[in-house]
């Protein structure tokens, strides 16, 4: 089995307000009414200012204001992590009060885990950009040092789809794609060869382990026992498979492009064809942090929430593209980035999709709100792999992690009407490419009827 890695809100005030009437004055001289104009231009020239920084208004301080200005937060370069660098960017943190939020590269997904037990205050992080089910892992101790428990919360899903799983080029004669039945016996002719197969993902238990996973097995590959699978950090996987040293990976954008754009591999599935609209990243914050900062967390939620927004504009996507892009966000060409952000996926294999229905979203089809029963399914295939338990509470461990009714009350604070979020917290039973269902009603039953599992 994979090891774990080491280690109501305030309101605006609007520029322009009227100016309270003052006692009757001497005329002005024809000196006074320049300086009088040239004041008044001046302070013309400041409101324009503020107006254009922060279109929407700025907050006043009132009895509802945050806290505290600052928040640490870490990203992993990966495009589901525009909303906070965006949210940095278009100064919206600084819209709602937050000025001093600070948005860190981490490494890996396991230096953003060590960041998070250490915490802001210790030289950490106070939350994330996160894979979805890394929270539920810190929270029940199972990936932190001595399996302390550090209690976690989502405030927001980040994204659906927008990853994929990338095979070497060598796998194209055998049409390896979302049918790799082919793989089984590769892989095995391999193994008896003496070579050691390995397919890489980003973090065991994480998004991109249970998508690798899912479809192995849904080919009759077991990912513990025919193949070897690995962790390998996000920025890293192209350089890995470019020396030869995986089979396939599992990893979000921009780095399936880039490996297409370098000849290199080619996308053999978007996990969006796994799973069509499934749950990827989430806004993970210490629970210690929210409960001392409760109106500082809503309104650090309402500044992703509404960049979350922006981002899933048609006509923003290439500027987010150009702005994430930089050296000193992720570093990549943003011939990398814009491509499948808009939709367009050139697969490496002479397949090209253009208006894909599997591209990345912020907003669109409640795309940010946590279903809890998205969280249920992620603990299930936690439990089908041996991360979690066989007798694990998850209602409990949802009730404590899932943070919904504070993404409520932030979409409702930025003006997102009661009609446009979902009605309950599931959205029902899920389909996957393979004909499996998952009912949030029965997920044992989900269990029994797997047929490549490490759960009886």
């Amino acid at each position: 089995m994979t090891k774990f890695p080491d280690a109501a809100p305030p309101k605006a005030v609007q520029a322009g307000s009227a100016i309270s009437p003052s006692a009757p004055s001497a005329p002005l001289s024809r000196r006074g009414l320049l300086s009088a104009t040239t004041r008044l231009a001046g302070a013309a020239a400041v409101i324009a200012a503020a107006r254009a920084a922060l279109p929407a208004g700025a907050w006043a301080a009132t009895a509802d204001a945050p806290e505290t200005t600052k928040a640490i937060l870490g990203f992993i370069a990966l495009t589901d992590s525009s909303p906070l660098i965006i949210a940095k960017e278009k100064g919206l943190f600084a819209k709602y009060g937050l000025p001093d939020v600070e948005v860190q590269k981490q490494a890996s997904w396991g230096t953003t885990r060590d960041n998070l037990e250490l915490g802001g205050a210790a030289g950490g992080i106070d939350g994330a950009h996160i894979l979805t089910p890394m929270p539920y892992l810190i929270s029940a101790g199972k990936v932190t040092k001595n399996n302390n428990k550090l209690s976690m919360r989502i405030l927001a899903r980040l994204n659906t789809d927008g990853q994929g799983i990338s095979v070497h080029r060598r796998y194209s004669e055998l049409g390896v794609g979302l049918d790799a039945g082919a793989l089984k016996a590769e892989f095995a002719k391999q193994k008896a060869a003496g070579k050691e197969v390995k397919c890489a993902m980003t973090f065991p238990g994480g998004t991109h382990d249970l998508w690798l996973r899912y479809w192995l097995a849904a080919n009759g590959v077991d990912p513990d026992r025919d193949v070897s699978t690995i962790v390998v950090p996000p920025p890293q996987m192209v350089a890995n498979m470019k020396v030869d040293t995986m089979e396939a990976f599992c990893v979000g954008e921009p780095w399936n492009a880039q490996l297409v754009n370098q000849n290199i591999g080619y996308t053999a599935l978007t996990t969006g064809e796994l799973w069509s609209k499934h749950p990827e990243k989430s806004l993970g914050m210490r629970a210690d942090w929210i409960d001392k900062h409760p109106m500082a967390a809503k309104a650090l939620l309402m500044a992703v929430l509404e960049a979350q927004q922006w981002c899933d504009k048609d006509e923003n996507k290439e500027e987010m593209c150009e702005i994430v892009g930089k050296r000193e966000w992720f570093k990549v060409p943003v011939k990398d980035i814009v491509g499948r952000a808009q939709g367009t996926f050139d697969y490496g294999n002479g397949r090209v999709v253009e208006d894909s229905p599997h591209l990345m979203k912020f907003w669109r089809d409640h795309a940010s709100y946590p279903f809890r029963s998205h969280d249920l399914w992620f603990l299930t295939e936690n439990q089908r792999w041996g991360y979690m338990p066989a007798d694990l509470d998850a209602k409990a461990l949802i009730e404590e992690v899932n943070g919904e009714a504070m993404w409520r009350e932030a979409a409702a604070a930025i003006g997102v009407a009661a009609a446009d979020m979902p009605e309950g917290t599931s959205r029902g039973k899920e389909t996957f490419y393979d004909g499996a269902v998952f009912d949030p009603e029965n997920p044992s039953a989900y269990l029994a009827a797997l047929s490549i599992k490490r759960v009886a």
